[in-house]
């Protein structure tokens, strides 16, 4: 991947509206990865203007796919670029507008919360599930060997020659 990253890197070099850059977690950006919940490696995050936090890209990672995903970045709606927004979109970023930023930031809050909420749920679902598997993959693995002296012995009892 690293090869297709870094033609795509070179290809947007020059352009203002984004940006296509690496961080290393182990060295001298551990910190930043930490900030952005980045544990897995490669992880390819995209932040758009004014967004802190980037969301993960969970696309392919071949120079085609990069280059694709890399195309629909750029501007997009907010309240400086309203001509950007789907009318549906212009009427909820309205209603968003009109909020206090302390509302805001706790209704982002309660979101992230949710969202939080659900991924313990689902990683705890994940640890049960292999769990249960590993059980099964066990029993599976000890009745092959008990029941392989037998099964040897019946195909022993065939003849080979005709």
């Amino acid at each position: 991947m690293k090869p297709d990253w870094d033609t795509l890197a070179s290809e947007y070099d020059s352009s203002d509206t984004v940006l296509i850059a690496d961080v290393d977690c182990t060295a001298d950006g551990k910190s930043l990865c930490e900030k952005h919940g980045v544990s897995g490696y490669p992880t390819i995050k995209t932040f758009g203007a004014g967004s802190d936090e980037g969301e993960d890209y969970k696309g392919g990672r071949d120079l085609a796919d990069l280059r694709k995903h890399a195309e629909s970045l750029g501007p997009s709606c907010s309240v400086d670029s309203l001509d950007l927004c789907s009318e549906k979109q212009k009427e909820d970023l309205e209603k968003y507008i009109k909020m206090s930023q302390a509302r805001r930031d706790a209704k982002l809050a309660k979101l992230k919360n949710a969202i939080s909420k659900l991924e313990t749920s689902h990683e705890a679902l994940q640890k049960e599930l292999s769990s249960k598997y590993e059980a099964s993959n066990k029993n599976l693995e000890k009745l092959k060997e008990e029941l392989q002296p037998q099964m040897k012995l019946i195909r022993a009892a065939t003849p080979t020659s005709k």
